[in-house]
């Protein structure tokens, strides 16, 4: 019977090792830690660059990408290479490692995936198409067991590959990568999220879509595409846009229920989807709508527009989306606990908070409800700054 307890107890070590391997360190007391990353600015991270502390930086983009410009001394480790296993490149856990991408989403991705995997001093920056420093040319350097594979290379080889070795340029980075790097600017549309409920999109087409302009700036482009998700006045200030072109639709809650039934409007460059909102005592769902937007590379966005938990919203997770907007004000609409759980049940790849603050043109962000909005895939955008949906 004894030897069946030593046995049992050292299967149980086992397991809590494995437990910790990932994503918790044991401390000197024995207790797990669990890491989380930092994001910082790039500024910030400049200056991290300039001290000698023994620092990485890690680009996370593809070897194609990487080659076109990446920043000096960066090296390279693809998102999609970072699994479950410690990458070979970072085997001290314990090392200052500054991540970035092209536009920060890869970025946030392989930084809290780190941080997971128990790597305890992460910073991920955003992304190189912000970039104001230098750039430098070139294919990633062989690893150590690379070269050992390839000891049977002819000199020519080895002479052509020291042709290949990077080399600093001082280029703009956002006339030079952004046009090509990343996932190709011109297969994503990019969100400006102006506040609010207002953002501008701008697809691959270069059609531009305004959502329920109401705050912030950026509405000279001339409108392709209007979409309106209520009547309330913080939604409908179409005014704002300052050019239409001459085909320009708008689509109101009216048009995308009509005959009480959520209409599809398929333009060519976009497939919109009315869905449902509302769900409340300040929005009445016959008479409110969200949209969900699919462009023609694939990619989907959910805008909750002003509402409550709706039925729909778990037939949603059927769809997989890729990127899903939900409110969360807690005083017209639900508050952020209930979009967490919104989140949860949609189950997109990315959910991000937005319509923080009740009706406020001056005030349109909440940091603290953002933070709060604790959900897989997370991302946090504050007004004037921009998504790519890659």
């Amino acid at each position: 019977m004894k030897k069946w307890w030593i046995v049992l107890g050292v299967m149980l070590l086992f397991i809590v090792a494995a437990c910790g391997e990932k994503g918790q360190v044991m401390d000197g007391d024995g207790m797990f830690q669990t890491f989380q990353y930092t994001q910082i600015s790039q500024d910030e991270a400049k200056e991290m660059m300039e001290r000698d502390d023994g620092h990485v930086i890690v680009d996370v983009r593809r070897e194609d990408e990487y080659a076109q410009g990446h920043i000096p001394g960066a090296i390279l480790i693809p998102n999609e290479s970072i699994d479950v296993e410690p990458p070979k490149e970072l085997p001290d856990f314990d090392q200052i490692i500054l991540v970035y991408c092209r536009s920060g989403r890869r970025s946030k991705e392989a930084a809290q995936k780190l941080a997971d995997m128990g790597y305890s001093n992460v910073y991920e920056f955003g992304g190189i198409i912000d970039w104001t420093g230098d750039i430098e040319e070139g294919e990633p350097l062989a690893s150590t067991d690379d070269a050992s594979q390839n000891v049977e290379a002819s000199t020519d080889d080895a002479s052509q590959n020291m042709e290949a070795l990077p080399v600093t340029k001082d280029t703009d980075i956002n006339n030079d990568v952004a046009e090509n790097g990343g996932d190709d600017m011109g297969e994503a549309a990019k969100i400006l999220y102006q506040g609010h409920a207002s953002m501008r999109i701008t697809t691959s087409e270069g059609k531009v879509i305004y959502v329920d302009p109401f705050a912030g700036e950026g509405y000279d482009m001339p409108a392709d595409l209007i979409l309106m998700t209520h009547g309330h006045y913080d939604h409908i200030q179409t005014d704002l846009i300052t050019t239409k072109n001459p085909d320009c639709e708008t689509i109101t809650w009216t048009e995308a229920l009509k005959d009480g039934q959520h209409q599809s409007f398929d333009l060519g460059y976009v497939k919109v989807e009315a869905v449902e909102a509302g769900y409340n005592k300040n929005h009445y769902e016959k008479e409110c709508v969200g949209y969900i937007l699919t462009f023609s590379n694939g990619v989907t966005l959910y805008l909750s527009g002003d509402t409550s938990t709706t039925p729909q919203m778990k037939e949603l997770s059927d769809r997989q989306l890729d990127y899903a907007f939900f409110c969360c004000d807690g005083v017209y609409n639900m508050d952020v606990q209930e979009a967490i759980e919104c989140a949860k049940t949609v189950g997109a790849k990315h959910s991000i908070p937005y319509h923080m603050i009740p009706t406020d043109k001056t005030n349109c962000f909440d940091a603290e409800v953002a933070e709060s909005f604790d959900v897989p895939g997370r991302l946090i955008i504050r007004p004037g700054e921009e998504l790519v949906l890659e």
